[in-house]
């Protein structure tokens, strides 16, 4: 069964059933981070007010912005590298929306990808992960999204439930406003056990086996007057390299 509050370690619940939900302290716990981390990786939040729109999206919506960069993580010697640009791609297989040709995002701003405080979660999440599937290198792409409201309903997940055609996946909440909806949903994918809930906290964090779940995240509404919205930062591991046509 599907469970979100375990009493155990999340390498743990990730082996025992595909998925591990880290409250922000928990984050900090599990990840082992400095208790300067959150003050420094907060004073990161401000790149997602220059997220570029998404112009790849095949609903005809304008609600998502984004920006995408990849790096490699040698667990050996530690080391997590930004790697040369590249496109995000996806088979059919796994995204029937939006796989099966290249999309180009825009780069995450160089103050932003060369931070200690963001290079520490991408590091300390890959040492984890490797706890569960021993690897010597992760190859990590980094999706910054924020969905807005400005059309009415914004969609985090277009495509509907899905894997990723990874290893794992990090889904980090960094912010809502003037919202409601947004719903996470996480399925066996080999099974009929599923859960739903609704992450409203900053810097929680679900961790998800991309081989034994799907996952999705209902759309959004705005709350009230004015503009809203819903950001998160998606980071996606795999091992023996990015995907590629």
């Amino acid at each position: 069964m599907l469970e979100l509050a375990l009493p155990t370690t999340p390498a743990l619940a990730l082996q025992s059933q595909g998925l591990a939900f880290l409250s922000p302290q928990r984050l900090h716990e599990a990840l082992g981070l400095p208790p300067p981390w959150s003050r420094s990786f907060t004073e990161l939040l401000p790149a997602w007010d220059r997220l570029p729109p998404d112009a790849h999206l095949r609903d005809g919506g304008r609600y998502r912005h984004r920006r995408h960069s990849c790096y490699v993580q040698s667990l050996g010697s530690g080391t997590v590298a930004l790697q040369p640009h590249r496109a995000h791609w996806q088979p059919t297989d796994y995204n029937a929306l939006h796989g099966g040709y290249e999309r180009w995002f825009d780069p995450i701003e160089a103050e932003m990808a060369q931070a200690t405080a963001w290079l520490t979660l991408l590091q300390a999440l890959g040492q984890l992960f490797a706890q569960v599937r021993p690897v010597t290198q992760w190859f990590i792409e980094a999706h910054p999204f924020r969905i807005d409201t400005a059309g009415g309903v914004g969609r985090p997940t277009p495509e509907g439930a899905h894997r990723d055609g990874v290893d794992f996946v990090v889904v980090m909440l960094i912010g809502r406003q003037g919202v409601k909806g947004g719903e996470s949903r996480v399925f066996e994918a080999e099974g009929p056990q599923g859960l739903r809930f609704l992450m409203t906290e900053p810097l929680t964090t679900l961790l998800l086996d991309d081989r034994r779940v799907v996952h999705e995240t209902t759309p959004i509404q705005p709350s009230g007057e004015g503009l809203g919205h819903r950001d998160t930062l998606v980071l996606t591991y795999r091992a023996g390299g990015f995907q590629a046509p």
